[in-house]
């Protein structure tokens, strides 16, 4: 797969005003690239773009990326200052867990609008453009440990995050012809603010048994900025897969080759997560 420098190219970056996304802005600009950058978040945008030089930010700009109009008219106005892209880092996502006689279709609706359309979106977007110009490229999709494994109670985000997956497989050999390269991210525990942010429906997330499996998350999680370095280095090297952290790298192997093990390790995690839902749960059961 085509190699990617960062060096003197302009990537966007979408989920750019925190966690994954802000940390990958800044280290696309310490490798001499410039960066266009999205959020949802007006303010977190406008303090990571005021924290780089303003000469490597190109186009900043907030919205939703479950909008297509609105990532169209962002499309545009990048496209009237550089006729192409040359990465393009889908890096926003949300999270919605839950067991699925709790689950309401708002829920899984959410999941698959941000996590899977909204990429779809931004590659609409931009990858035409990188295709007519003829110089080839990347896109980086930030998929997830659930976009791997039947990880308990993830059902909405995995849905999304597989699916991302699956688009991301594809045009890994439909881009090829263009000398445009797709990495799939697939990060497991992450410090970022989805973990005090993912809804898990039903529970109570001010519980203390709650709190206390949130903090074990976060001891065993690595940094934001740990994981935007695997996603730019996978660019760079040209690797069709980027894994945050050693265990999932292992799973992944480990679903493949040891498929038994993985049985195991997955039925074993869904009784504990279920042990726990049922202490801490506040809706009543349908």
């Amino acid at each position: 797969m085509r190699r990617t420098s960062f060096d003197g190219a302009v990537a966007v970056i979408t989920g750019a005003g925190s966690g994954i996304g802000r940390a990958a802005a800044a280290k696309v600009v310490e490798r001499g690239g410039r960066v266009v950058l999205t959020d949802v978040s007006a303010d977190g945008l406008a303090d990571v773009a005021a924290s780089l030089p303003a000469r490597s930010v190109v186009h900043h700009a907030a919205f939703d990326v479950t909008d297509e109009v609105a990532v169209a008219t962002f499309a545009e106005a990048v496209h009237a200052i550089v006729p192409a892209v040359d990465v393009v880092m889908n890096v926003a996502g949300i999270s919605t867990w839950g067991r699925i006689q709790d689950l309401e279709p708002r829920h899984w609706r959410a999941c698959v609008e941000v996590d899977l359309m909204g990429p779809i979106h931004v590659m609409s977007a931009f990858v035409p453009a990188m295709i007519e110009r003829g110089r080839g490229g990347h896109v980086a999709n930030v998929s997830s440990a659930a976009g791997l494994f039947g990880l308990p109670l993830h059902a909405p985000y995995s849905a999304a995050k597989f699916g991302l997956r699956g688009v991301s497989e594809v045009l890994r050999f439909d881009l090829a012809q263009h000398d445009i390269g797709v990495t799939l991210v697939c990060p497991g525990a992450v410090d970022t603010p989805l973990v005090r942010t993912v809804n898990i429906v039903g529970v109570d997330r001010d519980d203390p048994r709650v709190a206390k499996a949130v903090k074990r998350f976060q001891r065993h999680a690595v940094t934001p900025d740990h994981a935007a370095e695997k996603m730019l280095r996978a660019v760079e090297k040209g690797r069709a897969m980027a894994f945050t952290s050693p265990d999932i790298r292992l799973g992944w192997y480990g679903q493949r080759y040891v498929p038994w093990g993985y049985d195991l390790a997955m039925r074993v995690a869904n009784r504990q997560a279920t042990r726990l839902l049922d202490r801490v749960r506040t809706e009543p059961r349908r």
